[in-house]
């Protein structure tokens, strides 16, 4: 079964999770192909950005509840090992998302609770429909944030506020969002996929190189130095200074200067 759609038109991908009956909650082979299609879209040249989003009427309400049923039916000297290799399977797919060496937005179209928020902030970019929601519900299931949620919501909304989020799991809809910074824009459900992906062609346009330098480095920006960062960005200036990219540019613009004298 296809649990994932992907549409490429004009360099934007489109990726759909694709169990709208479960609310796009993540399962085992979910996960597996969501893994393999990041992947894919991670090394294809053609794709310059990627809108990922979810069918029906959520976004993605988080581990599937049958998953972790099995994961307790576990023979007991098991249950953890049987953990740990999921765990490295969950941050496997968030990093995927982190580490796209291209523009990526959450389009969230409803709810995105649990792995659905943490996977929401692992994007770029979130842009949220005015009747979605998000919740960091892990704490009524006795678990902690395991999707990046400790790592990302903090960066986005503050140390306490996140604290207070994840320590209640309530629900934040589509207005505190913005104004938490949760959701970087809202948009109307009808026009919410087509006004992603105008962003994602807009955020993509410049060069595929110095995009992909600028992110790696700017997702280090609170765990280095200002030497460590410089020393960074002058190894990456120095691979820009050899694309082709830039030297077409640059002649561009020196063609457009002479046309002026």
């Amino acid at each position: 079964m296809t649990l994932i759609d992907i549409q490429t038109v004009d360099g934007i991908a489109t990726l759909t999770l694709n169990r709208p009956d479960k609310m796009n909650a993540i399962c085992d082979d979910l996960r597996t192909q969501l893994i393999e299609t990041l992947d894919a879209v991670s090394r294809d040249d053609a794709v310059r950005a990627l809108v990922l989003t979810g069918a029906g009427k959520g976004f993605c309400a988080g581990g599937d509840i049958a998953g972790m049923k099995g994961r307790m039916d576990a023979p007991e000297g098991e249950r953890a090992f049987n953990g740990w290799k999921r765990q490295q399977r969950v941050h496997t797919q968030v990093s995927l998302l982190h580490h796209m060496p291209k523009p990526t937005i959450a389009v969230v179209n409803g709810a995105a609770t649990g792995l659905g928020a943490d996977m929401a902030l692992s994007c770029d970019f979130v842009i949220a429909s005015t009747a979605a929601t998000f919740a960091w519900s892990y704490i009524k299931r006795g678990l902690v944030p395991d999707g990046g949620g400790m790592y990302f919501l903090p960066r986005r909304v503050g140390l306490s506020r996140a604290k207070e989020l994840i320590f209640t799991g309530r629900q934040v809809n589509a207005e505190e969002a913005l104004k938490l910074g949760i959701a970087d824009r809202l948009a109307a459900p009808e026009s919410l996929l087509a006004e992603a992906q105008a962003w994602a062609a807009e955020l993509s346009q410049g060069s595929a190189t110095a995009l992909a330098l600028s992110k790696s480095i700017i997702e280090q920006t609170f765990e280095q130095s200002a030497e460590q960062l410089f020393a960074q960005g002058s190894q990456a200036q120095g691979i820009c200074y050899t694309s082709t990219e830039h030297r077409e540019a640059v002649l561009a613009f020196l063609a457009k200067l002479s046309k002026k004298k």
